[in-house]
């Protein structure tokens, strides 16, 4: 398979605004009870919030939350069907905090783990997302698997993660998303990864304008990884000011043009105007493009790191 693997079925590619780091349903006992702000259960509020992105020029969205943590895929595959924007969901792991020290996942190697992820990347994701003695396979297949790090250095749990995610990506061709906390970390992510196989380009470091810092983005970008950036929409009422503009117009100085997608990683209820907050996930698709076309980003520049650079980066390539 070397096209877009979506919650629906296999694409060639999209036409539209592409949003690369999203949470559209969060729904976990442990999310409900320690972090409320981020609890997404609402299918319908989800579909009201993903067709107005539609409406704004959205296409597709990438889920990233990945296995047993508070993902559904038949949700997202509901969202996706009512709303018309194709999604591609997430395998992989999480932070530690998202799933408790006794769960699960704490207790297994790395190789049960990539036998997982590939099974929700080529067979199907489970419709109990592994929170069950029962494993049902949906028919709704993951297009991605991710990784989450906690800091510069990648901890004992940190390398088993790397370790199946990078096997579970060679052995399936399938895209890399990863997790800078706080924005870094991505270089080490990027070492490991390619070390164990990955291509750099099939590679996505996600958050990594949250570091405020442009000269680690050159650093970032010249591993050849892919740079998410995700803070305009917190950052909307700085305008050109934002990190996410300035790190646009540096790395496209730097001649990274082809290196930079863009997400919202809105995973706020603050955030989304079906839920009653604001400014609601369709500003970007519907008023970014003007923020950076005021700082002098070109049309052709715009499309490239709003879709081309997207269609790229979650083709699957072919497996070693």
């Amino acid at each position: 398979m070397t096209g877009i693997r979506t919650v629906l079925g296999d694409i060639d590619g999209f036409d539209g605004f592409a949003y690369m780091h999203e949470h559209l349903i969060i729904d976990s006992p442990l999310i409900a009870d320690r972090f409320p702000d981020i609890h997404l259960y609402d299918v319908d509020a989800a579909v009201d919030e993903v067709s107005a992105c539609r409406e704004a020029g959205a296409a597709l969205m990438v889920d990233a939350m990945p296995a047993s943590d508070g993902r559904d895929v038949v949700r997202l595959a509901d969202v996706s069907r009512r709303s018309g924007v194709s999604i591609v969901v997430a395998t992989g792991l999480h932070h530690d905090r998202y799933y408790g020290p006794l769960h699960w996942s704490n207790r297994v190697d790395a190789d049960t783990l990539t036998e997982l992820f590939v099974a929700d990347l080529v067979e199907g994701v489970d419709e109990f997302d592994y929170t069950s003695p029962v494993i049902r396979r949906t028919g709704h297949r993951a297009g991605i698997v991710k990784v989450a790090t906690s800091g510069d250095t990648p901890d004992a749990r940190d390398l088993r993660n790397i370790e199946a995610v990078a096997h579970a990506s060679v052995a399936t061709g399938a895209p890399v998303l990863t997790h800078c906390e706080g924005g870094f970390g991505g270089v080490a992510q990027v070492e490991r990864l390619v070390a164990a196989g990955v291509p750099a380009s099939a590679i996505i470091l996600s958050h990594v304008d949250k570091a405020q810092n442009l000269a680690y983005l050159r650093d970032l970008a010249e591993t050849g990884a892919v740079l998410e950036l995700d803070q305009s929409l917190r950052e909307r009422e700085e305008g050109t000011a934002s990190i996410t503009v300035r790190a646009v117009l540096s790395l496209l100085a730097d001649g990274f043009g082809d290196q930079i997608v863009l997400g919202t990683d809105g995973a706020r209820r603050s955030l989304w105007s079906s839920l009653g907050g604001r400014p609601g996930l369709a500003w970007m698709a519907r008023d970014f493009p003007g923020v950076l076309s005021e700082a002098g980003v070109s049309d052709g520049d715009i499309w490239k790191i709003s879709h081309e650079n997207a269609v790229r980066a979650l083709t699957w390539r072919e497996a070693s």
